[in-house]
């Protein structure tokens, strides 16, 4: 199953079951501990005009912090370890790799459906800080940098109750994260990294 029938899958799942869930009221916090892989768009954008960008995938740990301002409506920040990826052009190999923290601040409906199962879906904005890029390969000693992005964030998941304050969460997000890719100052193109990025974590509310 591919990247897009998977989020397509989850946003099913949390719409078809109305029946499931429990119930969020105003003022709950929760707390979110676990593990997210970054899965770049296959399309990455291109370089000096033909060059195709290949960025690579990338699993850190992550913390979620959600505070409801109604019953059930959330405003979550979603932090991570910075990611790691590998830069790579079509015939040149690796020419770099890039180090970025891509915090989201999404708002979240959770479904009150009053069962141990609560989807949720959200959207948001996403802010990615790209630093210590690197330059390898065919450009090593040149200096590479990627611009900062800004971008929409979608979000979808699933919350399964294991005890009264604890869930297991399984989700999934696409960000929209375009970066300008510049070489000694002078922009080459720009890297199209539209991530998807498939979670699971232990949630914990107070």
């Amino acid at each position: 199953m591919n990247k897009t029938s998977v989020m397509a899958a989850t946003v099913a799942l949390a719409l078809a079951l109305p029946t499931f869930a429990f119930a969020q009221e105003a003022g709950t916090m929760t707390l979110g501990l676990g593990l997210g892989s970054v899965m770049p768009n296959s399309d990455n954008g291109t370089i000096l005009g033909t060059t195709d960008l290949n960025v690579g995938d990338n699993l850190r740990p992550t913390v979620t912090f959600e505070y409801f301002i109604k019953d059930n409506l959330g405003i979550e920040v979603l932090g991570a370890w910075p990611f790691q990826h590998n830069i790579r052009a079509s015939g040149m190999g690796e020419i770099g790799s890039t180090q970025h923290l891509p915090p989201v601040v999404s708002l979240q409906y959770h479904f009150d459906t009053g069962s141990t199962f609560t989807p949720f879906l959200g959207v948001g904005v996403n802010y990615t800080a790209f630093f210590d890029e690197t330059a390898k390969g065919a450009i090593a000693g040149s200096d590479l940098d990627l611009s900062d992005s800004w971008g929409v964030a979608l979000h979808a998941g699933f919350d399964y109750q294991i005890s009264e304050r604890g869930a297991l969460r399984t989700d999934v997000r696409w960000i929209d994260i375009d970066s300008d890719v510049k070489l000694d100052g002078a922009k080459i193109g720009k890297a199209e990294i539209d991530p998807w990025v498939f979670g699971v974590s232990y949630v914990m509310s107070f």
